[in-house]
This record gives structure tokens, C-alpha cells and sequence, in this order.
């Protein structure tokens, strides 16, 4: 479970590269939708394509660095220079020549060698070369290639005889695929319901990512954020596993965010307030909604359990209408604002009706379920289970600092603290004891939740400014 947490944190990288597409090709359908043909249009339209276009290389250089020791870039240059090896031995003209037939006779599972999914793996493979061969010294006469240098070397090395598998692996792979896809296409609104229900249910083990590949990108030839950031597909189809998001992120989360607060033990409100208002207008703005889905997940799994269902069933109304929109990182305003004049969007001010109907409902439902059930929601813990407002509370100085330095008390200090990582909204901890982490104490700075991964591992759901704490944590540690 930890590597499959690993590798999800390490996927967050080459993700936060969507941004710079949606707001490149975003801008791009914005200028066209009121000038069709004008030039700057198209020059920024291509600019975001050209990088959806080269994901399957984003993804290999961008795991090799997540997944590496130190994150040096030397890693990156291993991912780099063994996805440049496989997606070449794996080309259409490569395996027509090894296969002595026609290029157009190829297995149609070669041309799509520069995937996602290979991306994934030669970004895996390569993480390992490197942190198995970035402290080899070799003999004086090979001394030059020793250290970092080998790692690039042995990653191209362990790519051929990747390649040479993936050569008969790969056609069955990329067929199952496919099959998987297009079964859950052939369901149509149902296959998107059951696709939003199933996204959010692997949010806490970060195995949603591989799920979002099948369906967001072109592993499997549906590449529903590509087409749509690349006005390309059906209009009123493409874009149906990304629309249901937006009614669900921008206004159904921040309903029970209200819901949430409202329902807070009355000395608790004030902390609850500004936990609840900080994740809800994330959620609505920018589409991060780890923050306060961590805030009630291990507290009231049952609640996330019925926040599944109810995406599932906003993916599935949004398709069953076809009312489409895409995003290039998350659904949240700036993505719905800057896909709204995409061509291919179809009636997509229909989600902001339908948004509005999930708030009401998740504004209801999650208060009924959380007094008739006695949820522990924000602000609903038994006593003892919080810090008093206000204690410990830092009366000067950089509120940052204090905070990680109260994080990195309650995880109990350098000796019980192995290592500390982090990925988009939490931090992920290693520790010796986990009966020495002191998690009211952690909760008492104001973060939606801790999550406990294992008998050694734990995660602190910070939020958006969870690079600066992990910093201010490391600096600590030195």
C-alpha cells in the first residue's frame, strides 16, 4: 500500500503540469470563441495542446523524480532517456521492420507506444536505476561513469529489455484496456456514474489516478481531457467524465461544508468555520478538494461513502443530458470559466443549474445524517479529542513556522520521525512509534485531519500550503 501511495504522490507532478495546458488552451478557445481563426487564439490553443500531446514523456521524467531517493534531477534525465528508448523500439516502424511487414499492418496497440501508461512504467523502472546505481563507483578506467551518471545508463539498459516484454505484453495490455474502456463507454451515462462513484472511493489510497488515465487520457483512446482541451470528439460526449465533477466540486462540497459547520458544537464553531470556509472555497475556485474530503473521511466514512454515490449520480445526470465541460487540472471555477466558450462544451451553464441543486441536497442530507447519526464531523468530537481553541495558538512570528514546528512536535520530534514527504495536500510521515504521534495535537493547528496508513506511516492533510510547512518541517530536522 505505501508504493501505491508513493507512486501517487509521485504522479502529482507531471499532473500539476495540466494547469499551464487549460490555461494556455483555455484562453486560446476564449479568444477563438469570439474570433474564429484569429491568430493569437491559435498560437495559445496549439501552445496547450503541445502539451497533452507529449503526456506519456511528462509522466516518465516526472515519476523517475518523485519516486527517486533525493529527487535529483539526474533521475529525471533517467526517465527522459528511457522512455525515448521504449517509445522508439515500440514504434510502428520499428516493429514493422522486426516483424518484416508493412507499417500499416502493425498491431494498432504500437501506435500508441508513447502513452500514459508506458510513461508510468518507464518512469517506475527508471526511479529504480537510479536509486540503485546513483552511489556506484566503478573501477578507475569507468570512474567517469560512477555515481549519477550510471543512472541514465542502466535506465536505457533496463528499457530494452522492457521494451522486449512490453513487445509481446503490451498488444494483450493495451487490448484489455481498450475492452475495459469501451465497456464502460457502451454503459453511457450509467458507465459515467459508475466512473465518478469509483473515483472518489480510491481518493484515500490515491488509486484513483489510475483509474482518471483510463478515461482522461489516451491510454485507452477515450482521452476525454485531451479531445475536449483539443476541441476534438462529440459535441455533448466528450467531456462526460469530467462534467459531473464541477456541480459536485463547486457547489455540492462546499453545501456540506455549510452543513458541516452548522451542525459544529457551539465552542467549536469558530475553528470549524475556518477550516470549512478554507476547504470549500478551494473546492469552488481551484477544484482541490482533498482538504475537506479529509476533514470528514476517517471521521464519518459512512458521509464519504454517500458523497461517492452522489458523484456518481452527478456524472451520470450531466452525461444522461449532455451538458459537457472539461478541465485541465481540476473542476473548479478558473477550469469551468476557461472552458465555458470551448466549442465543443455543450450547454455547460446548465451545470451551474445543476450545481445548485446539489448544494441544496448535500446541504440537507449531510445535516440529517450527521444529527440523526451523531456523525463526528469538524467540530463534533467528543471532548478530549481536540485542544481547547486557542491553546498553543502562536501569538507572533511566521504562522507557518509555528504550525510545522507544532506538527513536527506532535509526530514526536526527531526521534520518532524517519522521514517527511508530501505530495499536492498532505504531508506523508514515516515514524518509528505510532504510539508516540499525538494527533489532537496535530488537529489543534487547524488541519482538516490526519490519516494513519500503516503501523509506520502517516499522513497530515495540510492543504495547499502543505510545500511550505513540509519546508519549515525540514528545516527543523536539520
Amino acid at each position: 500500500m505505501k508504493w501505491f501511495q508513493n507512486l501517487g504522490r509521485a504522479l502529482m507532478l507531471p499532473v500539476a503540469v495540466l494547469p499551464a495546458a487549460a490555461i494556455l488552451a483555455g484562453i486560446g478557445n476564449w479568444i477563438l470563441g469570439f474570433s474564429d481563426g484569429n491568430v493569437v487564439g491559435t498560437f495559445l490553443q496549439s501552445a496547450g495542446t503541445s502539451i497533452l500531446d507529449h503526456l506519456g514523456i511528462l509522466f516518465a521524467v516526472g515519476i523517475a523524480i518523485g519516486l527517486s531517493k533525493d529527487k535529483h534531477g539526474a533521475a529525471g534525465l533517467s526517465g527522459l532517456v528511457g522512455f525515448l528508448v521504449v517509445s522508439s523500439l515500440l514504434s510502428i516502424e520499428s516493429v514493422a521492420d522486426l516483424q518484416g511487414i508493412d507499417k500499416d499492418s502493425v498491431n494498432a496497440a504500437f501506435e500508441q507506444n508513447d502513452n500514459v501508461f508506458i510513461g508510468i512504467i518507464t518512469g517506475v523502472i527508471s526511479a529504480s536505476m537510479y536509486n540503485r546505481f546513483s552511489s556506484v563507483k566503478l573501477p578507475d578506467a569507468l570512474a567517469f561513469f560512477s555515481g549519477k551518471r550510471l543512472a541514465p545508463i542502466m535506465s536505457a539498459a533496463a528499457m530494452v529489455v522492457t521494451a522486449a516484454v512490453l513487445y509481446f505484453v503490451w498488444p494483450v495490455v493495451y487490448q484489455w484496456l481498450v475492452a475495459f474502456g469501451t465497456g464502460i463507454s457502451n454503459l453511457g451515462s450509467i458507465g459515467a456514474g459508475l466512473y465518478g462513484f469509483f473515483n472518489r472511493l480510491l481518493i484515500p489510497t490515491g488509486l484513483h489516478h489510475a483509474l482518471n488515465s483510463v478515461f482522461w487520457f489516451d491510454v485507452a483512446g477515450i482521452d476525454d481531457i485531451g479531445k475536449f482541451l483539443a476541441s476534438e470528439g462529440e459535441k455533448g460526449v466528450t467531456g462526460m467524465y469530467q462534467a459531473g465533477f464541477f456541480p459536485i466540486m463547486m457547489f455540492g462540497l462546499p453545501g456540506a461544508a455549510l452543513a458541516m459547520y452548522h451542525t459544529a458544537k457551539t465552542k467549536r464553531k469558530k475553528t470549524a468555520a475556518s477550516l470549512m470556509l478554507a476547504a470549500a472555497f478551494a473546492a469552488f475556485f481551484t477544484g482541490v478538494t482533498e482538504p475537506l474530503e479529509f476533514s470528514f473521511m476517517f471521521l464519518a466514512p459512512a458521509l464519504y461513502v454517500v458523497h461517492a454515490l452522489l458523484t456518481g449520480i452527478s456524472l451520470f445526470v450531466a452525461s444522461f443530458f449532455q451538458w459537457t465541460s472539461g478541465f485541465g487540472f481540476s473542476a473548479g471555477f478558473v477550469d469551468y470559466f476557461l472552458s465555458f466558450t470551448n466549442p465543443i462544451a455543450n450547454q455547460p451553464y446548465m451545470l451551474i443549474v445543476q450545481g445548485l441543486v446539489f448544494a441544496v441536497i448535500y446541504y440537507f442530507l449531510f445535516r440529517f445524517l450527521i444529527v440523526k447519526f451523531n456523525l463526528k464531523t469538524p467540530g463534533r468530537e467528543d471532548e478530549g479529542e481536540t485542544e481547547q481553541e486557542g491553546e498553543d495558538a502562536p501569538a507572533e512570528g511566521d504562522k507557518t513556522a509555528v504550525m510545522a514546528a507544532q506538527i513536527y512536535e506532535g509526530l514526536g520530534g526527531d526521534e520518532n520521525v524517519t522521514s517527511v514527504d508530501y505530495c499536492t495536500t498532505r504531508l506523508r510521515v514515516e515514524v518509528k512509534d505510532m504510539d508516540k504521534v499525538d494527533e489532537s495535537k496535530i488537529k489543534s493547528t487547524g488541519v482538516p485531519g490526519t490519516n494513519v496508513v500503516g503501523k509506520h506511516n502517516i499522513q497530515v492533510i495540510v492543504g495547499t500550503s502543505v510545500q511550505f510547512v513540509a519546508d519549515a518541517i525540514e528545516k527543523i530536522r536539520k
